[in-house]
């Protein structure tokens, strides 16, 4: 791929059947459009189809107007949910964090380096903590605090930063408060939480605690869509690391930071890349 500026991604799903593959594909080829990534996948369970393709339109017979007008019967006949950009238009995240910062520096260090497709146009806190870290990167920090009383006056600052920054994804980076059943209904799909810990075990307050306390033999981090059923929603990543019974639940803690930052910033980058596709409890990724 040549110029990413005249490239775009598509992803979709639909329901499986014959002639699906085809329909979408004679329709590039009647534009002109040169595929230059694919990948797919038809779940037997579901029987549903799932395709994230990139392509190049600098050879296209049409305007991409009119190829979008071509596109929306196709996606009408095989009652597709699609998503479709142009390959550089970087989806805009909002970070959300409290005081630990081990995730949010890996997220801002992987944006700096190239590593990471994506747009950081916020942090949010609760605490002041992180500031000095978002400012050094060039990124607005806003500070809002919570109780218990303040949740819902804080919940729609939080909303409203978002709509100001037109974000795509709001990623949880350690934000130590649980969002409401209201939040995580309007966010639904749009928001990546990481727990430390290899669900769907040990949910809730202190998995690594928890996990001392049953003797495990490895400790992990999963990244996982937000929802209203708390540590509950979707996976997308998932890291392990191995440990044994010399390590105390201190030991623990700390190096489970480093599967947090990876699991989490591969979540985020496979998000935005739109490599994830929901299947109902489940995720494809493409």
């Amino acid at each position: 791929m040549n110029d990413t500026a005249q490239s775009y991604i598509l992803t979709f799903s639909c329901p499986d059947s014959i002639g699906v593959v085809a329909r979408y594909s004679n329709l590039f080829y009647e534009c002109g459009i040169n595929i230059t990534e694919i990948s797919n996948y038809t779940d037997p369970v579901t029987n549903t189809f799932f395709l994230r393709c990139v392509f190049d339109v600098s050879a296209m017979s049409c305007s991409f107007e009119q190829f979008e007008a071509r596109l929306q019967p196709v996606v009408e006949d095989l009652r597709m949910e699609y998503s479709l950009r142009c390959l550089t238009s970087l989806p805009k995240v909002v970070v959300a964090v409290s005081r630990y910062d081990h995730c949010l520096t890996a997220l801002l260090t992987k944006l700096r380096a190239g590593a990471l497709p994506v747009d950081i146009v916020a942090v949010i806190s609760n605490h002041e903590d992180c500031r000095a870290l978002s400012e050094w990167h060039n990124v607005p920090f806003y500070y809002l605090p919570i109780t218990k009383e303040t949740k819902s006056a804080q919940e729609q600052k939080l909303l409203a930063v978002l709509d100001d920054c037109e974000a795509d994804l709001l990623v949880l980076a350690r934000y130590m408060q649980i969002l409401s059943d209201d939040l995580c209904t309007r966010l639904a799909g749009r928001a990546i939480n990481i727990h430390h810990s290899f669900l769907p075990g040990f949910k809730g307050a202190k998995p690594y605690h928890q996990a001392y306390d049953r003797g495990v033999k490895v400790i992990g981090a999963t990244a996982h869509y937000v929802t209203a059923d708390l540590d509950e929603g979707p996976i997308i990543a998932q890291e392990v690391r191995a440990i044994d019974h010399e390590i105390s639940v201190e030991q623990m803690v700390h190096l489970g930071h480093d599967t947090e930052a990876t699991a989490l910033s591969q979540a985020v980058r496979l998000h935005c890349e739109q490599r994830v596709v929901l299947n109902g409890q489940r995720t494809v990724i493409l």
